[in-house]
């Protein structure tokens, strides 16, 4: 059949209720409140300038069938002010899937964004290879912190939502801290004679079959040395909130922590110029819409 109105146009606050239902037909298992919640974390966020808030659409005469979600942020790279996309949820209906090079083309036409894929399903990685994609973080590193020494020195904070000041830490990454415990994350400071480390992490469930232990991801550290550093105090914080486990990106086995390295999931792509730092996942699709 020849769909002669289709276009491909950017999503706007008016679309979020359809792109819902047309994510919600798409993603069996996610519920529609998944997506709205999401939706509107994107709405009321801040995004960098002149780029699209949601991602675009495939539009069939003001009726949505295929979507792509896109989350812009700028970092500083240097004196340089680098942007970067993650490229999130892509779902097309059936019948438009031959528009879909059209939606993945024009969200990523940009030379200079780096784009990444966080949650690549494993029949697509040598497509997305094809694309011009290299793989940053090739697995995921199942660690139990609790298990690593204790320094009597450390001392361990949790932030708040709408702390104003962090002793120790730059106002970027306060604020970085207090809006990912607003969305729900655990965002702690890490206090030791060598400085003081900020991390935050997620709740997650690690599924085997039929077992999902309560487990947290990682979701930022500015090195995984400094998150080794102060696993130990971390652990046992952890321990009282009932987790045992902690999901950290790597290429290999972390230097001083305890537990099991594997490839079989948490490959991560990217393409462009600046390549994504292992242990930021920070507004991402992973905290804005949930594991």
């Amino acid at each position: 059949m020849i769909h002669t109105k289709v276009r491909c146009r950017e999503i706007t606050e008016s679309d979020v209720d359809k792109i819902a239902d047309l994510l919600t037909r798409g993603f069996v298992g996610r519920s529609r409140d998944y997506w709205i919640q999401g939706l509107r974390r994107q709405a009321f966020r801040a995004a960098p300038e002149g780029y699209p808030r949601f991602g675009y659409m495939l539009d069939d005469d003001g009726r949505p069938v295929g979507v792509l979600l896109l989350i812009y942020t700028s970092r500083k790279e240097g004196e340089e002010t680098a942007i970067r996309c993650n490229l999130s949820s892509w779902y097309v209906d059936p019948a438009y899937r031959n528009y879909a090079p059209l939606l993945t083309k024009i969200a990523q036409r940009h030379k200079h964004v780096t784009y990444f894929n966080i949650s690549p399903a494993q029949w697509t990685w040598p497509i997305i290879e094809t694309q011009g994609f290299r793989a940053y973080c090739r697995g995921i590193f199942f660690s139990v912190p609790a298990l690593a020494r204790v320094p009597r020195w450390n001392e361990i904070e949790v932030i708040p939502p709408h702390a104003k000041e962090i002793k120790g830490l730059s106002e970027a990454e306060t604020e970085l801290l207090t809006r990912h415990a607003r969305y729900n994350c655990l965002s702690l400071v890490c206090r030791t004679p060598k400085g003081t480390f900020p991390f935050i992490l997620q709740p997650v469930r690690i599924r085997r079959g039929f077992i999902a232990p309560p487990a947290m991801k990682l979701i930022y550290c500015r090195s995984t040395a400094e998150f080794a550093e102060c696993a130990g105090r971390i652990g046992r914080l952890l321990l009282r909130l009932g987790k045992i486990a902690v999901a950290v990106d790597a290429n290999g086995p972390v230097p001083g922590l305890v537990g099991i390295y594997t490839e079989r999931r948490g490959r991560k792509y990217f393409r462009g110029p600046h390549q994504p730092q292992l242990g930021d996942l920070t507004d991402t699709e992973l905290v804005l819409y949930g594991p």
